[in-house]
């Protein structure tokens, strides 16, 4: 039986089918050694090469639906390599063999947030379609003054750029002065959507977080650059949503609530060691401290108890400076006076006499 060559590919991990169109368009894509065109039909003999480097191909029952939850961090960029070698997000996420991570979407270099990543490229694929209507929920804050006929136009609809846009919901959140914060929710992933929205009624973006999509809520115990995979119920939930049927098999072990907390822990300290190497900011305290064999002076330790000294030990001066010592909780004129008077000697009417 034959299947659409983008179908098959995206089956197979090598993108969304979005991303393989483009590629065969482009002209990347060779099916037993002809370049490739959109629409065609290949069976499960075909041997298909992107950019020149043969692609497996896999039948629906070899592959395993996988799904990441990734807590993008502001500055990370959506592509899988920079020409100017800034960060990306495929940069933090595990290594696989035989197959890749494909994106549910994007979010741009200035929107931190819950994102999705799959090996399934069909599920991608259609969660990013508009006909599904999937839910996407943000928290966002705005800078500058929000009235309620705003609100009411954005939830009516507005003309954009390229077509009318609007969200389902608005809900404020908080803030003061000229800096509310208000979460909203909209059904599409247009590029750039929720920032346009707010800007075509005069007021600006200045914090953007996605923190649901569907039903999938970014957790709060997920740092920055950290990741989390999904059990199996909530990549059916997903693959429900799209007409999918469910998966049987996972990668994930059962005891996935503790083994994802240590790739929590995990992901803090190497996101923590890869911004200082950028120089994004400062170290923690036990970073900050050398390593130089002597005593943390901010832990207690033993100089604060006085030591015991042999007989015929002599005492050493404190070398430390006046200020650095602590009192000995007395005042000056509270020393006792002494309690014995010195000897007086008796006179005896003897003369020395040198000898």
């Amino acid at each position: 039986m034959s299947e659409k060559l983008q179908k098959v590919l995206a089956r197979s991990g090598h993108g969304s089918r979005r991303e393989l169109e483009t590629m065969i368009a482009a002209g990347r894509v060779s099916v037993n050694g002809q370049v490739a065109s959109l629409g065609e039909r290949i069976d499960s003999n075909a041997v298909v090469r992107i950019d020149g480097r043969e692609a497996s191909i896999k039948q629906p029952e070899d592959v395993v639906c996988r799904v990441l939850m990734y807590h993008k961090p502001e500055g990370e960029l959506c592509t899988r390599k920079d020409p100017e070698g800034r960060p990306t997000v495929y940069d933090r996420l595990p290594r696989m063999q035989g197959s890749r991570w494909v994106a549910v979407g994007r979010l741009d270099v200035n929107t931190s947030g819950l994102l999705l990543f799959t090996t399934d490229g069909e599920l991608a694929n259609r969660l990013m379609h508009p006909g599904h209507e999937i839910e996407r929920e943000y928290s966002v804050r705005i800078f500058g003054e929000v009235t309620d006929e705003m609100m009411r136009k954005l939830k009516q609809g507005v003309q954009l750029e390229d077509g009318p846009a609007s969200f389902k919901e608005i809900k404020r959140g908080g803030g003061e002065g000229m800096n509310q914060w208000f979460r909203v929710m909209l059904t599409e992933g247009r590029n750039r959507e929720v920032r346009r929205l707010w800007e075509s009624q005069g007021v600006q973006v200045s914090r953007l977080i996605r923190v649901r999509y569907g039903n999938i809520k970014l957790e709060q115990g997920l740092p920055q650059s950290g990741w989390g995979e999904l059990p199996i119920k909530e990549i059916n939930y997903l693959r429900e949503l799209v007409g999918l049927p469910a998966e049987t098999r996972t990668f994930v072990d059962p005891r996935q609530g503790e083994s994802r907390q240590k790739r929590y822990s995990r992901a803090r300290r190497v996101n923590a060691q890869k911004l200082q190497q950028r120089g994004q900011s400062a170290p923690t305290a036990d970073q900050a401290q050398p390593v130089t064999g002597k005593p943390d002076p901010r832990k207690k330790n033993d100089q604060s108890r006085p030591k015991s000294r042999k007989p015929g030990d002599r005492e050493r001066p404190d070398s430390r400076s006046t200020d650095q010592r602590k009192p000995d909780g007395r005042k000056p004129n509270e020393r006792k006076p002494a309690t014995r008077k010195p000897k007086e000697r008796k006179a005896t009417g003897r003369k020395r006499t040198r000898t």
